[in-house]
This record gives structure tokens, C-alpha cells and sequence, in this order.
């Protein structure tokens, strides 16, 4: 105890030279004078403060060496894994995000399945909705549900070839009124879901005319942060609301998501109610007819589910993991998404992925990420080769896929970053592809290759790969994938060399492998 008193309070001793000098002496300290003993203390007054100071050095010892271990520990710690998805609206970035929560985060995808009930209704309706504006408008004469002679003015369509301008008119029936009739609610039923949802649920229109990559014309960094808040009207928000409401009971009293659960119940009963129209309105042969000189295909569309009526429209009606992935919800701004993996290689490793809005009018926002990410996954779309951008129906989405390659795989902040890139929608490309739709009338470069998917996959390919190796500022290994996102057993195979190719990458980068 010797020690610690003097070491605390050291002896009292004739002022040096030094101390003279100083004007004050050693004595005189302000803080020595404060932490001396009392000139009076007894002996047992000594033992007792002695026995306090060497708790007290005790538990500061403690408290230093627990410090040391937090920061030892954070030192230690990994380092998230961070991985971007980019590309253009509807190319399967979502899809992709959700493949990655269904194969390696089972559990946390387990406890969000079921908030997607109300998007894949909302899906549901809004196919309905959308083939009895076009049964309306044709039965009166009308060119397009919007008024206009527009082929593609309708939102969640996919165009398909033109058809002949001299085919006999199309001869409805009572039925068809009965049936448009009868699927009436339907209209405000999706009203009701849009607005519980959000801005997420509606699809975007016409916006003033952007570049294909409106980041790289602007050079200020710090403007752009402005634009990099994480929103919060994106589809996690709009399912946040229903995973909260999905435990709530009668009797505990809280009202608004007691209403919501309620909402829920009453839409899913109107659903029921209707699902005999439903089908027979999409099975029959006249409205299909229609939809074919409309140059309407909305089983292509992001979202489609009208083959699924049968269990969807059900009061008791539960998602599958295909319906989850196949649900079309907008993501707008940039949402975060964190995740542990329980799966793979690395289990245990927190991941980080970024999805963000695809429109042109979202893109500055995508900048302030390409800092600090691992890699990035871009999604092209390879089958909409003769479709247009919603935003924008000047623009081929294809052409538009090119040109934002082009400006990612350019940019000098991702000179090190890995890339890898997705060609996605195979299995719309095949199907487009076996309907007759030929490639060149829309592509010319394509010239007089085969009309397969094997040949076009080549092309795309190609193409993708040309671009990559004349923009890159250095050289980089290129990793390329042919895939159709809503299958989920094939993009597990994928994304099980992804993680591999990544995580490669990531480690590398921490100084943990040479």
C-alpha cells in the first residue's frame, strides 16, 4: 500500500533551483496540494483511503484493459463486404438482392416473406386493371388507354411485333361487359394498396429528357452527396408497414396497424370474390386477341402473375419464394441492405448491398456509392433489344444498357473495383426469340446472324466485352454471366461463384491473402 501512496503523493522536498526560478515550488502544485492526504489523518483514516485508491486503481485497470480488448476486437473485426447493383429500371437488381437474401440469409428472408402478400396482390390487380383499360377503350373506339395512337404509352407493357392494319374488328359480347363490370372493385383496390405502399408502388412516366449516365456530367462530388440520402419511400419502407402489422391482435389496441391488418383481410376477400372473372377474363380468346393487335405482352412485364390467380386471389393466400423474387416493387433513391450471411463461404460475414433506382432520372445518386464498394454487379437486360425506356420512348433500352456500361466500366473511381456483369433476361430473350421476333429489325449490326439464342447470347456477349476493354482506364479481369434472375435454383449457382470471386477480391484488398 506503501506504493501506491507514494507513488500518488510524493514526498515533501526543499524547492530546486529550478522550482525557484519558476516563481512557485513543487509544493505549492495545485494539483499536488489537491490529491495530498490531510495533514490530521489518522491511522485508520490512512488505511481506509489507501483501501479506496487501490479499488479505485483497480477498477481503472479494469476499465483500460477492457478497452483494450474492444479495440483489439475492432481492429480484428471483418470488414463488411460492400456490393453495388446497377443498371436501367427493370433490369433485375431487386431480383438479384433478393436472390442473394433467399440463398444466404434464410432466416431474415423467412420473417420478410410474408409483408410481400400485398405487393404480389397489388401485381395481380394491376395486370387486371391494365387489360380492362385496353378492353374499355376498344370497345369505344379508343387507340390506347390514355387516349393517344401511342403503341407504348401504357406503363407495365412489353410491344410485341405489328400486326396487320387490315384485320376484321374484334366483336365483344355481353360477357365482356359483365365481366368489366364485375371487376370493377379492382379499381379501388389497387388504389388502396398504392397508397398503403407508397411511392414505391407506382411505376415511373415521361421525365424530362437525361444522358445515360448523368454522373459523369457532373464534376462537383459534393453536389452529388446531396442526392445520396438513402430513401425512404423505397420498397423496404412499404414493407416495413406490413411486417409490423402482421403480429397485431384484436385486443391489444393499437389502432392504425389493427386497421391495416384489417385492409389486408378486406382486400384479400375482394380478391376471392373475383378470381373466377379474373380467369376468365385473362383465359379468354378475344381480350388475348386484343392484347396481340395492341402489341401488348403483359406476361414479359415485371410483375406478372395472372397465371397464378388460382392460389393468389385465395383468402388464404401465403407468398412462395418464385412469387417474392417475381414481385415488381420500384425501389427509388439508393436502399441499403444488411445482411449476415448463414450460408456459404462466408458465414458469419456481414454483407452490405446496395440497390438503387434504375430510371435516368435517378442515376446521379448512384455516384457517392462507388466509393469504398467491393465490387459491383450491372444488370443488362438483354431481351428488350426492341423495347424502349419507360422514362424515356426516344431512347432503345438496349442502346441504353450500352452507354451506361460504357460510363461505369470508364469511371477512374472504379478503376480497381471489380465488376461483374449480368446479361440478363435469357429465358424473355428465348421466348421473344421463338415467337419470330427477329433481332435485326431492330439491331442492324446484328446483320444476318442465326436467330437463336445461342448466336444472340454470342453477340451480346461480345459486345459487352468489346466495350469493357476499350473504356476501362487499365486492364481488368471480366466476368460475365448469362442469367434469368427470377429462376432462383440457377442464379444460386451463380451467385455461388460470385461470392467466391468476391470475397476473393475483398480479402485481397484487406491484406489478408498476397
Amino acid at each position: 500500500m506503501g506504493l501506491v501512496r507514494s507513488t500518488m503523493f510524493p514526498c515533501r522536498r526543499t524547492p530546486t533551483a529550478t522550482t525557484a526560478n519558476m516563481g512557485r515550488s513543487f509544493e505549492e502544485d495545485p494539483l499536488t496540494l489537491a490529491i495530498a492526504p490531510p495533514p490530521d489523518e489518522t491511522p485508520e483514516q490512512r488505511q481506509a483511503r489507501e483501501f479506496a485508491e487501490a479499488e479505485a486503481k483497480k477498477v481503472s485497470d479494469e476499465i483500460d484493459e477492457q478497452i483494450r480488448k474492444e479495440k483489439e476486437g475492432d481492429r480484428r473485426k471483418k470488414k463488411p463486404v460492400k456490393l453495388l447493383l446497377l443498371g436501367q429500371s427493370e433490369s433485375g437488381k431487386t431480383a438479384t438482392l433478393k436472390n442473394f437474401q433467399l440463398t444466404y440469409a434464410r432466416r431474415e428472408w423467412s420473417e420478410e416473406r410474408a409483408s410481400w402478400r400485398a405487393v404480389i396482390q397489388l401485381n395481380l390487380v394491376r395486370n387486371v386493371n391494365l387489360i380492362l383499360d385496353h378492353l374499355t377503350h376498344e370497345m369505344s373506339g379508343s387507340q390506347s388507354p390514355d387516349g393517344n395512337n401511342s403503341d407504348e404509352s401504357a406503363e407495365d407493357i412489353v410491344p410485341v411485333r405489328r400486326t396487320a392494319k387490315t384485320l376484321p374488328p374484334l366483336r365483344f359480347k355481353e360477357k365482356h361487359r359483365l365481366l368489366k363490370l364485375r371487376l370493377g372493385p379492382l379499381g379501388g383496390v389497387q388504389t388502396d394498396l398504392e397508397q398503403k405502399l407508397g411511392a414505391a408502388s407506382t411505376e415511373v412516366k415521361n421525365t424530362p429528357a437525361s444522358s445515360a449516365a448523368p454522373f459523369d456530367l457532373v464534376q462537383n462530388r459534393r453536389a452529388l452527396q446531396e442526392f445520396s440520402i438513402n430513401s425512404h419511400n423505397g420498397w423496404k419502407t412499404a414493407l416495413d408497414k406490413f411486417r409490423a402489422a402482421r403480429p397485431i391482435r384484436a385486443e391489444n389496441g393499437n389502432g392504425s396497424l389493427q386497421k391495416l391488418k384489417q385492409d389486408e383481410d378486406d382486400i384479400s376477400e375482394v380478391l376471392a370474390s373475383c378470381k373466377d372473372d379474373i380467369k376468365a377474363i385473362w383465359d379468354d380468346p378475344m381480350v388475348r386477341e386484343m392484347l396481340t393487335r395492341r402489341k401488348i405482352r403483359i406476361e414479359d412485364a415485371p410483375g406478372f402473375f395472372l397465371n397464378e390467380t388460382e392460389r393468389i386471389a385465395s383468402r388464404n393466400y401465403q407468398p412462395t419464394d418464385d412469387d417474392v423474387i417475381r414481385a415488381r416493387l420500384r425501389t427509388l433513391g439508393v436502399q441499403e441492405y444488411r445482411f449476415i450471411f448463414d450460408h456459404g463461404q462466408t458465414v458469419g460475414q456481414e454483407w452490405r448491398l446496395y440497390d438503387v433506382g434504375g430510371t435516368r432520372s435517378s442515376r446521379p445518386t448512384w455516384y457517392p456509392y462507388f466509393d469504398d464498394v467491393d465490387a459491383i454487379i450491372f444488370l443488362a437486360p438483354i431481351s428488350p433489344f426492341d423495347e424502349k425506356l419507360a422514362e424515356d420512348r426516344r431512347v432503345n433500352r438496349l442502346e441504353d444498357s450500352y452507354l451506361l456500361w460504357r460510363s461505369v466500366v470508364s469511371c477512374k473511381l472504379l478503376a480497381r473495383t471489380q465488376i461483374i456483369l449480368f446479361l440478363n433476361k435469357c429465358d424473355l430473350l428465348q421466348a421473344k426469340l421463338q415467337r419470330g421476333v427477329r433481332i435485326r429489325d431492330s439491331v442492324p449490326s446484328f446483320g444476318d446472324r442465326k436467330n437463336d439464342l445461342p448466336t444472340a447470347t454470342r453477340y451480346f456477349q461480345q459486345h459487352f466485352k468489346e466495350i469493357s476493354k476499350q473504356h476501362s482506364p487499365a486492364p481488368r479481369p471480366f466476368y460475365m454471366y448469362l442469367t434469368s434472375v427470377i429462376d432462383t435454383r440457377s442464379t444460386a449457382v451463380t451467385l455461388g461463384a460470385v461470392e467466391e470471386s468476391i470475397l476473393r477480391e475483398h480479402l485481397r484488398h484487406a491484406d489478408l491473402i498476397f
